[in-house]
């Protein structure tokens, strides 16, 4: 190792100490910093990438950590140190609450290290997670299909009164238009009953009756001529004599 080399790699140490440093006093956001500088001098530094990764998890950086562990893992070839990265892979998805995508990250660190019991455990938990979701699901949608089948049953009977209102005022209307035509015949029968009445009423001569009313009529008629001229002539009698008489 050429002197050179041999100063980055102190340089890059003494940036990583730094960093653990700040880490463990839960400054995160410093230990970040430390871990980048540590990684300007070594970029391929897998403990200097492998502790940001864990900087940006504890900050809740969750996508920036996940990147920085994949990008890890695309070229680690060590079975354990694969574990660890898809470890943290999980927990970080975990976190961002991508249950499925967590559990097979879990699943995957524990093909690389299968005796971890720390994997397994957080394995079950993201499990237990998964079917709490699903159970909280299954019962929103209970709940929801509930309430969709009580809107349904509501707005059934809401119909039903409107139908049944709409035939009771229509048979109510029905009944007056009814009332109102019995009326109006009974108003028209009783009209026809009194003409008939009056019709009834009224005499009926035979025709030898009215023939001889007629005949009566005629000479009352007469005599009443017979007594104008009888009336007129004495009048004409008493005039003409008036006058002889002045003479």
């Amino acid at each position: 190792m050429s002197s050179k080399h041999g100063a980055v790699a102190q340089k890059e140490r003494k940036f990583i100490r730094s960093g653990n440093e700040l880490f463990e006093g839960e400054k995160f956001e410093n230990s970040e910093v430390e871990y980048r500088k540590a990684l300007d001098k070594k970029i391929n530094s897998y403990e200097a990438g492998f502790n940001l990764g864990d900087a940006l998890y504890k900050q809740k950086k969750y996508e920036e950590a996940l990147k920085q562990f994949q990008t890890l893992a695309v070229n680690e070839k060590n079975p354990e140190k694969l574990g660890h990265l898809f470890h943290n892979m999980g927990n970080t998805l975990l976190e961002n609450k991508k249950i499925d995508e967590s559990i097979e990250a879990y699943k995957q660190s524990l093909r690389y290290n299968p005796n971890s019991p720390e994997t397994k455990y957080n394995l079950e938990y993201a499990r237990q997670m998964k079917k709490k979701q699903e159970e909280q699901q299954k019962k929103q949608d209970q709940n929801k299909d509930q309430k969709d089948q009580d809107k349904k049953d509501q707005d059934k009977k809401d119909q039903d009164k409107k139908d049944q209102d709409k035939k009771d005022q229509d048979k109510k209307d029905q009944d007056k238009k009814d009332q109102n035509k019995n009326k109006d015949q009974q108003d028209k029968g009783d009209k026809d009953k009194d003409k008939e009445k009056q019709q009834q009423q009224q005499p009926k001569i035979s025709k030898d009756d009215a023939k001889r009313l007629l005949e009566a009529l005629e000479n009352d008629e007469k005599k009443v001529q017979e007594k104008v001229q009888k009336a007129k002539a004495q009048a004409m009698k008493a005039k003409k004599t008036k006058i002889k008489k002045d003479w």
